[in-house]
């Protein structure tokens, strides 16, 4: 089994070719640090508002190379965050924190459109294929939840989601002891390191300057400093997400949370006849250390969890090498739920970060005072997220009110995280609780949601 090589998802591309560094000190009108898929499509929007201006991205290793590139590939229309959160954002704004909740189920729903029209656009091949997403239920307790999540999605404004029982689940895919799911269509299926690359490349094309191997040491207002050169811009952008731990006086303002995922060899046809998925839904679960998979446009199937979820002092994985306990982890729930794929090798395992802030919510800052804006905190529902932030950076450096611009993530700074090794210890413990939860579900009947979770989410503030 191949562990690391940042993710299958480039291992599969084959080598990698980094563009040229950052040759020296450099003038620019618009600097944006990171080249995932947020800075990449803040790029892209604002080359195509302003054609004149001197745009210049840097990105320390290639573009992509974070969870742009190493994620499940959902391009999901679920709302990255808090809802709570985001209700108590908009009334302490005086305005409504339902219409707020369901203007962002709105936007999410727009976004799945708006990306893939830029695929479409752009002519980007990444084995898109909009199927929806399923979530399983398999126990009381997940079948509650489930329930309960499609009627809060309705008052969200989401109305879209179909339940389905167990024989309407088995003409869709059959996996081991699922009670019943639910479907939604505001979902598409995507290779996401060749999404990032497609984009890139488009980037690149419509004439923003790129820089990779090229790695920022500090940020300020004004001035970007790299390992290769100045840069002065009076816009600065930082684009780096799961990454802003590593930056100067940013060491605790996000967290990087650790996701890994297993990928299997191509299944044999009988494996799929015995499994169906032909339509390739994106696939979820109720469970609360959840996993997520997609059934790849090559046969396989790619499943992720969080595993080992954090590293003591906000530390980076190298180059995606996991530790080989989550591996085992991962196979171990990925041959639970398709015991048809038992006998399939294991190809490659792989790891990255993904931004969670303090409370659970995304935050979109601009300050026209100084230049200086960013955007991080998707809590792991980033793929589409990326490509509205992008928009919403977008609008709040050209100044436009929009309904982006509204939207109660706009402006938010959450408190800091706690120092070590508080931050350490609570992560460890809530994802224990989790992971203790599911265990006494599963093994149990009733419909309650297991009170160690309960307290996990209260304590950590995810609910």
């Amino acid at each position: 089994m191949r562990n690391g090589d940042v993710s299958f998802w480039w291992a599969d591309l084959g080598a990698v070719r980094p563009r040229p560094p950052l040759p020296g000190d450099l003038d620019a009108d618009i600097a944006i640090v990171g080249g995932g898929l947020t800075g990449l499509w803040t790029a892209y929007y604002l080359r195509r508002s302003s054609p004149d201006a001197r745009i210049a991205v840097f990105e320390q290793r290639f573009c992509g190379f974070g969870a742009s590139g190493r994620n499940g590939g959902w391009l999901s229309a679920e709302v990255a965050g808090n809802r709570s959160r985001y209700a108590r954002i908009a009334r302490s704004r005086g305005q409504d924190g339902a219409a707020a909740n369901r203007q962002l189920t709105a936007t999410m729903q727009a976004g799945v459109r708006e990306v893939l029209a830029r695929i479409h656009d752009e002519d980007i091949d990444c084995d898109a294929e909009h199927s929806g997403v399923l979530f399983l239920a398999r126990c009381a307790a997940q079948r509650s939840r489930l329930a309960a999540h499609l009627d809060h999605e309705a008052e969200m404004g989401d109305t879209d989601w179909q339940l389905l029982s167990r024989s309407d689940l088995d003409t869709r895919l059959r996996v081991s002891a699922a009670q019943a799911g639910a479907w939604s269509p505001h979902c598409a299926r995507v290779q996401p390191a060749k999404l990032s690359r497609g984009v890139a490349d488009a980037v690149e094309r419509s004439g923003v300057e790129i820089y990779e191997q090229t790695r920022v040491a500090d940020v300020d207002a004004g001035r970007v400093v790299t390992d290769r050169g100045t840069v002065r811009a009076p816009i600065v952008l930082v684009c780096v997400e799961g990454f802003t731990a590593t930056l100067p006086r940013r060491h605790r303002s996000l967290l990087p949370l650790n996701s890994a995922m297993v990928v299997t060899e191509p299944l044999p046809d009988r494996v799929w006849d015995e499994i169906g998925w032909r339509d390739c839904e994106l696939l979820g679960e109720m469970a609360h250390a959840y996993t997520y998979s997609q059934r790849t446009a090559d046969g396989r199937i790619a499943l992720g969890g969080r595993g080992i979820p954090y590293r003591f002092g906000s530390a980076i994985d190298h180059d995606g090498v996991t530790q080989p306990p989550t591996a085992t982890a991962l196979t171990t729930a990925l041959r639970e739920l398709f015991p048809a794929a038992a006998d399939v090798p294991i190809a490659h395992t792989w790891c990255g970060v993904l931004g969670v802030h303090r409370d659970w919510s995304a935050s979109i800052r601009y300050d026209p005072r100084t230049g200086m804006g960013s955007a991080a905190g998707y809590v792991g529902s980033g793929l589409t997220t990326t490509n509205v932030a992008a928009r919403t950076l977008h609008d709040l450096v050209l100044g436009h009110e929009t309904e982006l611009t509204s939207l109660p993530w706009v402006g938010h700074r959450p408190r800091r995280w706690e120092p070590e090794p508080l931050r350490y210890l609570g992560v460890a413990g809530m994802y224990a609780a989790y992971r203790t939860a599911d265990r006494r579900e599963l093994r149990g009947s009733s419909s309650r949601t297991d009170v160690v979770a309960r307290i996990a989410d209260r304590i950590s503030g995810r609910g």
